[in-house]
């Protein structure tokens, strides 16, 4: 059996979340010590977990994809396409993950709303 890498836990750990499988993507990913730097919840691991869950319950219909990863040393960043089905809206969403011993010790996130009328034929992604 191999040792998942930072990459798949970290992917597996935000997939898991965005399907609703919150408390799951927690138990087996984030470190007791979990810090965060959203701007809109306290910065301890339960704050963000409830509000991870509650997003979840009011928004069953949302897609996540990542589309793209970066790993270096401690660090992973995954750049994904959220859908947000109920708003009609759509996000590119940069998240970077800390880790310490195997888990999620740390995390950054930022997002960006994809206009709808962007001139760039490239797109976000």
């Amino acid at each position: 059996m191999t040792t998942p890498s930072q990459t798949d836990i970290a992917v597996e750990f935000l997939t898991l979340c965005a399907s609703g499988k919150v408390r799951e993507a927690y138990d087996r990913h984030v470190a007791g010590n979990f810090r965060h730097h959203n701007a809109y919840f306290p910065g301890d691991r339960d704050s963000l977990l409830t509000a991870m869950e509650q997003s979840a319950q009011s928004e069953p219909n949302k897609s996540f994809t990542v589309r793209q990863t970066i790993a270096s040393a401690d660090r992973v960043a995954a750049l994904s396409h959220l859908r947000r089905a109920h708003a009609d809206q759509e996000y590119a969403v940069v998240h970077i993950l800390r880790f310490e011993d195997g888990k999620i010790a740390e995390m950054w996130d930022v997002a960006q709303e994809i206009p709808r009328d962007s001139p760039n034929q490239l797109g976000m992604f």
